[in-house]
C-alpha cells in the first residue's frame, strides 16, 4: 500500500504543471482535449497500480481515496449557490463534502509542517509551564479551521491531550468535516474536546473556560485560551482580517499562537520589516508566485502575501520558518509561532525594553523615577546616552504600533536584534567559516585570570572559547561576530546545555552527528533559540543527521583544507598511520610516527601546487590576503630579502610552507594529540574523543552550564566589532579578546588605530586586550602604544618553539590600558612608520609560555 501511495503522489504532482499549461491555451477545444488527457492519465495510473497489487481497498484509504482526492480537487466543479445565501459555508461544503471521509488519508503528504508546528507549540508550552512552576496547570486550546480534528490527535505525540488540556475547541464551518471530527473523538474517548461548527469570526469561548477577571464587579468576560492554532485554514478564509483580529481577543496575554499554511512572497515585500523573525529561505521567485497562486486559486485557496503579513503584524514573532514541500513540486509553506505583541505583563513595554538595553550596552538601568534626574546629569556632563540598535528599533516599532523585533519575544535574550538582510551579513552566504575554535583557551586563562567581576568582549568564532570563559562565571560576556551563522552555532550550543542531556549534547558536539537532531531541534531546543537560529538549523539539520561524511566538523568554510588532508592520507595509504598517531600514548611514540605523515603533508610539491597558493590560503584555510602578507613579510625579514619580492609566487609559496612547518613540527614534538591536543585530534579524526575534547564538553561543565541562569550573563551581538564597542558604555569592559581579527586590516588604512581608540574608550583602567597574530611583530601594535596602552608580547613562536597547543599564530600580545585618551599628549619620541611597519627599535618584553607547566 505504501508503494501505491508513493506512485500516486508522483502522478498527482504532475497535475499542477498540466493545469498551468491548460491556462495557456485560449482555444476551448484544446482545453477540453487537455482535460481529457489529464483525466485519462490519472484514471489509467490508478487502475495500473490497482492491478499490480491485485487487491482492493476500502473507500477511505489507498488508491480509491486518491481517486476521490483527484476528482474533488482537480475535476469536480464547484456547486452553484443558487439562492446566494450559502456564502462561505456553501463554498466549503462544495469542496469538502465529496472528500471529507478521505481528507486525512490524502493530506498527509500535501500538508507538510503540521506535526512540526505542533511539536514547536508543545515545546513552548512545556518550557513556559516549567519556568513558571505550573506543570500541573491544565490549558485551554482553540483550533480554528480544525476540520477533521487531525491536529488534536497529532498533538498526542507531544503532549497527553486528555490530561494536558482542560478543554479543546475545534472550530470549523464545514459540517462534513465537523462530523468526521466528532467521530474521531468518540473513537478516542476524549471528553474534553468540543467540535463547534461555526464561523470563526463569531466564535467566543464560554465564560466558564478560564474567565478573565474583572476589577469593577461587572459580568466576567469571555474565557481566554492558552493556545490558538490554525493549520492550513487561514488561506481558506476570505475575510481573514476579522478572523486574525478575533484571535487576539481569544488569546491570553501569556498565550501562544501557532499557524501553518501555504504562502508565496517576495523578499522585497519584507525587506523593510524588522519584526518578522528573519527572512531566511522566505523568497519565492516570480514564476513560482504566479504559478502557485493560480493553481490554488482554482480551489479557492488564497496565497496572497497579505495573509501571512497580517498575522505577523497582529502578533509578536517567537518563531518563523519558511519551508518547501518538494515531494509535491516544491510548494512553499510557512510555520509561525507567535504571542501577543504587547509585552505588558507586569510592567510597561518601555521599561522592559530599557532593562534589556541596559544589559546590551553595559549601562546602569534607570528606573522611571530616577530617569529624568540621571538624564539632566548626563547633559551637564555632555555625555550622550548610549543606546543599542535593539532599543532604537524597538522604539521605532512602538511608535508605529508595530510588533517589536522578534528578539524581544524570545524566551531568552542572549541574541540581540540585527537586520539579517544587510549586505555585511549576507556576504557570508549563510555559512559559518569555523566549526570549531582555533585558539587555545588554556593560554587565555593563564594570561587573563578571569574572575566573577570581569566584563568580557570576545569574538564568537565557533563559540567554544565563549563557553570556556563561562566556566569562570564572569559578570558579563559580549560575544561578537559579523557572520550570523557563527552566532547561530553558538546559540545552538547554548540551547543544547539548556535542554539536552549530556549524552545528546556529546553526540551533537563531541561526535558531530545525531540521527535524531531534527526531532530534538523541534521538541527540545526550539524554546531556547532565536527565530533566525532556529530557521538556520532547521534548514541545515542534515549536517547532523546525514549518514555520509563526518558531520559538523566537516562543514563550514574552512572544511576544504581539513577534507583535503584526509583525502591525501587516504590516497597515500596513511589512514592507518594517522589513527596510530591519534592513539599514541607518549610523545616519543608520537614523534616516531610523525615522519611518515610529514613526508606527504609537508612535501614541497604539494605546497607549491596547492597550499602555497593565494586561493587555497583564503578559500580553504580562511587566511585573508593581509594576514598572508604578514607571513611573507616575516619570511623576507628572516632571509634578509627585499620587500619587492613579496609578489613572487616562489617566495610566497616558500613562506607559507615554512610557516606550516614551524606550526606542525613543534606541535608533534611538544603536545600529545591523543589525550591533550583536541585541535589536531579533531582535524585528523573528524570528531572528539572521550579523552580528548574541549573543557565545555566535560560532564562537569555540562552540570554547571545546565544550571538555570547559567547563560544570563551572555549577550550575542551580530555586528562589526567597532560597531559593538561604540555602543558599550565607556570604562565598563575589563577584557577584550580580539583573536587575530586585526591581522585582517589593511596597513595603508587607519582602521587599526580607530579600533585601538575605541577599545581604550570602552575599557576600564588596567583593562586588557588579548590578541594573536600571524606576524612576529604585527604592524598595528604601534597603534595601541599611541592610544593609551602598554603592550607586551607574551608568546612568540620562533622556529622550533611551541607557543600553545594550536601553534598556528606567530605571536600573542597583551595590551593593558594605562591612560585615558583625553589624557594623551603628542609624543614626538613615539615610534614612526617605516614602509608601513613599526620602527625596529621598539622594544618588547617577551615571555614564552610553556603549555606543559
Amino acid at each position: 500500500m505504501e508503494n501505491d501511495t508513493q506512485y500516486l503522489d508522483r502522478t498527482v504532482a504532475l497535475v499542477p504543471g498540466l493545469r498551468a499549461g491548460l491556462r495557456g491555451f485560449s482555444s476551448p477545444y484544446m482545453s477540453i482535449a487537455l482535460v481529457a488527457v489529464v483525466i485519462s492519465v490519472v484514471i489509467v495510473s490508478v487502475f495500473v497500480v490497482a492491478l499490480q497489487k491485485g487487491k482492493t481497498d476500502d473507500s477511505h484509504s489507498g488508491v480509491f481515496a486518491y481517486v476521490k482526492f483527484v476528482y474533488a480537487n482537480f475535476l469536480k466543479p464547484h456547486d452553484p449557490d443558487e439562492g446566494g445565501q450559502g456564502g462561505q459555508q456553501h463554498a466549503l461544503e462544495s469542496f469538502y463534502r465529496t472528500q471529507a471521509a478521505v481528507y486525512d488519508a490524502t493530506r498527509k503528504r500535501l500538508l507538510h509542517g503540521r506535526e512540526d508546528t505542533l511539536g514547536l507549540l508543545a515545546a513552548q508550552l512545556k518550557y513556559r509551564l516549567e519556568k513558571n512552576n505550573q506543570k500541573d496547570e491544565k490549558l485551554v486550546w482553540v483550533d480554528i479551521g480544525g476540520g477533521t480534528g487531525y491536529n488534536i490527535e497529532a498533538m498526542s505525540a507531544f503532549l497527553p491531550v486528555d490530561t494536558s488540556f482542560s478543554h479543546i475547541y475545534v472550530v470549523d464551518l464545514s459540517p462534513s468535516l465537523c462530523e468526521v471530527a466528532r467521530k474521531r473523538f468518540e473513537r478516542l474517548g476524549w471528553t474534553n474536546v468540543t467540535v463547534v461548527c461555526q464561523d470563526a469570526r463569531k466564535f467566543r469561548l464560554p465564560t466558564d473556560a478560564q474567565p478573565a477577571p474583572t476589577d469593577d464587579g461587572s459580568e466576567p468576560q469571555h474565557g481566554l485560551a492558552d493556545l490558538v492554532t490554525m493549520s492550513y485554514s487561514l488561506s481558506m478564509i476570505p475575510d481573514y482580517y476579522s478572523v486574525v483580529d478575533s484571535m487576539t481577543t481569544l488569546l491570553k496575554p501569556s498565550g501562544i499562537i501557532g499557524a501553518c499554511d501555504f504562502y508565496v512572497q517576495s523578499i522585497v515585500d519584507v525587506s523593510a520589516r524588522n519584526y518578522t523573525g528573519g527572512a531566511f529561505n522566505r523568497h519565492v521567485n516570480w514564476l513560482g508566485r504566479v504559478f502557485w497562486r493560480a493553481f490554488f486559486d482554482a480551489d479557492r485557496v488564497g496565497l496572497e502575501a497579505a495573509r501571512r503579513d497580517y498575522l505577523e503584524y497582529r502578533f509578536g514573532t517567537v518563531i518563523s520558518a519558511s519551508e518547501r514541500n518538494y515531494l509535491l513540486g516544491g510548494i512553499p509553506y510557512y510555520i509561525f509561532i507567535g504571542c501577543q505583541k504587547d509585552i505588558t505583563t507586569n510592567h510597561s513595554s518601555h521599561e522592559a525594553i530599557a532593562r534589556l538595553d541596559a544589559s546590551f550596552t553595559e549601562s546602569p538601568y534607570l528606573s522611571p523615577a530616577n530617569h529624568r534626574k540621571e538624564m539632566d546629569k548626563a547633559v551637564e556632563q555632555s555625555i550622550p546616552e548610549i543606546r543599542s540598535k535593539a532599543y532604537e528599533s524597538a522604539i521605532v516599532n512602538l511608535s508605529a504600533n508595530l510588533p517589536l523585533p522578534a528578539a524581544f519575544y524570545q524566551n531568552h535574550h542572549y541574541r540581540i536584534y540585527y537586520n539579517d538582510l544587510l549586505p555585511k551579513h549576507t556576504q557570508f552566504n549563510d555559512e559559518y567559516i569555523y566549526a570549531f575554535n582555533w585558539e587555545d583557551p588554556r593560554v587565555d586563562h593563564q594570561l587573563l585570570n578571569i574572575s566573577k567581576d570581569d566584563v568580557i568582549l570576545a569574538i564568537t568564532s565557533a563559540g567554544d572559547n565563549i563557553l570556556d570563559y563561562l566556566q569562570k562565571s564572569p559578570q558579563r560576556i559580549h560575544a561578537v561576530d559579523l557572520n550570523p551563522s557563527q552566532n547561530h552555532l553558538l546559540e545552538l550550543k547554548v540551547a543544547c546545555f539548556c535542554a539536552l542531556s549530556y549524552r545528546d549534547a556529546w553526540m551533537i558536539f563531541g561526535e558531530g552527528k545525531h540521527p535524531q537532531f531534527r526531532k530534538l531541534l523541534i521538541t527540545r531546543l526550539s524554546p531556547h533559540l532565536s527565530s533566525q537560529a532556529f530557521q538556520y538549523w532547521l534548514q541545515n539539520s542534515t549536517v547532523f543527521t546525514s549518514a555520509s561524511g563526518k558531520g559538523l566538523y566537516e562543514t563550514g568554510g574552512s572544511r576544504h583544507a581539513i577534507k583535503m588532508v584526509r583525502y591525501l592520507f587516504k590516497i597515500f595509504g596513511l589512514s592507518g598511520v594517522t589513527e596510530k598517531l591519534c592513539q599514541a600514548q607518549t610523545l616519543q611514540e608520537q614523534r616516531t610516527i610523525w615522519p611518515r605523515i610529514r613526508r606527504i603533508l609537508l612535501s614541497r610539491p604539494l605546497h607549491w601546487a596547492v597550499v602555497g597558493t593565494e586561493w587555497f590560503a583564503w578559500k580553504a584555510a580562511g587566511v585573508p590576503p593581509p594576514q598572508r602578507n604578514m607571513i611573507i613579510d616575516d619570511f623576507l625579514k628572516r632571509k634578509g630579502l627585499s620587500g619587492g619580492m613579496k609578489k613572487s609566487s616562489d617566495v610566497s609559496g616558500q613562506a607559507i610552507w615554512e610557516y606550516i612547518v614551524h606550526t606542525l613540527d613543534p606541535v608533534v614534538k611538544e603536545t600529545l594529540i591523543s589525550n591533550d591536543n583536541y585541535f589536531y585530534y579533531l582535524t585528523l579524526q573528524g570528531r572528539f574523543s572521550r579523552s580528548c575534547h574541549p573543557i565545555y564538553l566535560t560532564p562537569k561543565a555540562h552540570v554547571k552550564l545546565s544550571t538555570p541562569g547559567a547563560f544570563d550573563s551572555l549577550r550575542i551581538h551580530t555586528d562589526g566589532l567597532d560597531e559593538v564597542i561604540a555602543r558599550i558604555t565607556p570604562r565598563t569592559l575589563t577584557i577584550a579578546v580580539v583573536m587575530d581579527s586585526m591581522d585582517w586590516f589593511n596597513p595603508e588604512e587607519d582602521a587599526a588605530a580607530k579600533q585601538a581608540r575605541a577599545l581604550n574608550r570602552a575599557l576600564k583602567a588596567d583593562g586588557r586586550v588579548l590578541l594573536r597574530s600571524a606576524g612576529i611583530e604585527p604592524w598595528y601594535v604601534k597603534d595601541f602604544e599611541q592610544n593609551g596602552f602598554s603592550v607586551r608580547r607574551v608568546g612568540a613562536r620562533f622556529p622550533g618553539l611551541c607557543i600553545d597547543r594550536v601553534n598556528m599564530y606567530a605571536s600573542t600580545w597583551l595590551c593593558t590600558k594605562t591612560k585615558e585618551l583625553e589624557d594623551l599628549k603628542p609624543d614626538t619620541s613615539s615610534s614612526v612608520l617605516v614602509t608601513g611597519r613599526p620602527h625596529s627599535g621598539r622594544s618588547n618584553s617577551v615571555d614564552h609560555l610553556d603549555i606543559n607547566n
